[in-house]
């Protein structure tokens, strides 16, 4: 990209998120504008973005929650969103992925009850450190 944008562009791989403090009517119309480039650039350059994907995350208590458009699609809002396997809310809260972690374990642990003919203790240990554990100590 060879233009200036107000807000701040991260890209890895294939994502492009675009970020900026908006705290005033100014912020909002600065991330509106900043939007409007990377649309006319996607049209020049001729690369599409998946505007289906496209979504906006309001990030803190202050944030007036403006709505946003790309191109002539309004971009629906999102409370949560996973960015790099890290789920992120609108609050910042962790508890979100906690949960989702310990949803994940306690599945893993169902497929074992069902799916493990053995019950020896070295067999369950075995699998639940190398199965459930990691999700656990992930969320920690």
């Amino acid at each position: 990209m060879f233009f200036r944008l107000e807000g701040v562009v991260s890209k890895f791989a294939d994502d492009t998120k675009l970020g900026g403090a908006v705290d005033s009517v100014e912020g909002g119309e600065a991330l509106q504008r900043d939007l409007d480039r990377l649309e006319n650039w996607a049209i020049t350059s001729r690369v599409r973005f998946n505007k289906g994907k496209c979504q906006i995350l309001h990030l803190g208590r202050g944030n007036p929650g403006y709505t946003y458009r790309l191109g002539d699609d309004m971009l629906e809002t999102s409370h949560a969103e996973r960015d790099l396997g890290v789920l992120v809310d609108s609050k910042l809260n962790v508890s979100q992925e906690c949960a989702q972690a310990a949803r994940k374990a306690n599945h893993i642990l169902g497929c074992l009850k069902h799916g493990i003919a053995s019950r020896s203790r070295e067999v369950i240990v075995l699998l639940y450190t190398a199965l459930v554990r990691p999700h656990l100590k992930y969320c920690v």
